[in-house]
């Protein structure tokens, strides 16, 4: 059993080649019973600044699992830094421990640093690595992938760039006129952030979780982002999905409009 968090269907992907029975962290978050039993399970998800998302370890928190064998895989696309040793820290503040933890590179969907038509010619190996990590978690093997004193240093380098910032810094976007109010955000937001008024898209950010699973979903790329720290969209036309995930499977996991 595999649990994932996705916002342009990467750790999708990652989940359903890992394993034959994948579920969708965001679907499952509120219920009353989250106890888990496998021989083996996972959590698949992205990191955001190198961590994993409040709602992936709001999950672990709730979360109770058994079993003989808990792995993690984190998908990035730029730097991981020391991912590896905050996705620990996030288990041990869950009360839980993986035997392996390692991170896998795939397309980037930071848009403000991005070009995703760029981006997406890039061979970055992803079906050679996830060769890999099946093997890896097909033999149990307990490791957790190697962090470097560089590693901790980029996530230092990192912290030190965002902490004037307020912490909505990385959601921060626009819902233009070019809507047509399809309402295709309103079921790809995880977090259930955005909803329909007057045939527009309203968004409130309320626990937006930065995926940004909206703004690449839009089919009239009506939602742009704003300058970030000084970072400017790379293709304000671009926008990204994994190449093997469909925009039903995203809206599967994420929607969360019959909840609103």
């Amino acid at each position: 059993m595999t649990l994932y968090f996705t916002g342009t269907g990467n750790s999708l992907y990652a989940a359903k080649m890992l394993d034959s029975e994948y579920v969708s962290i965001p679907q499952i978050l509120n219920r009353n019973n989250l106890e888990f039993k496998a021989d083996k399970i996972g959590v698949v998800c992205p990191i955001y600044g190198h961590e994993m998302p409040s709602m992936v370890k709001e999950f672990l928190h709730k979360a109770i699992f058994h079993t003989e064998y808990l792995y993690v895989v984190l998908t990035y696309g730029n730097r991981h830094a020391n991912a590896v040793e905050l996705a620990e820290k996030a288990l041990g503040d869950a009360g839980k421990r993986a035997d392996y933890i390692t991170t896998l590179l795939m397309v980037d969907n930071f848009l403000p640093a991005f070009n995703m038509e760029e981006q997406t010619k890039l061979d970055k190996g992803v079906e050679q690595q996830l060769s890999g990590i099946k093997a890896d978690i097909d033999a149990q093997k307990r490791e957790y992938q190697k962090v470097t004193c560089e590693d901790r240093m980029a996530h230092k380098g990192y912290l030190a760039r965002v902490q004037q910032q307020p912490e909505t810094v990385w959601a921060d976007f626009d819902f233009t006129e070019d809507c047509i109010g399809c309402g295709i955000c309103t079921k790809v937001c995880p977090a259930g952030c955005i909803h329909m008024e007057n045939q527009r898209a309203v968004r409130t950010g309320e626990n937006c979780q930065a995926c940004y699973a909206c703004v690449h979903a839009c089919p009239k790329a009506a939602i742009k982002m704003k300058s970030i720290m000084g970072f400017q969209e790379k293709n304000p036309k671009a926008r990204y999905r994994n190449e093997h995930i469909v925009l039903s499977e995203i809206i599967a996991a994420n929607n969360q409009t019959e909840n609103q």
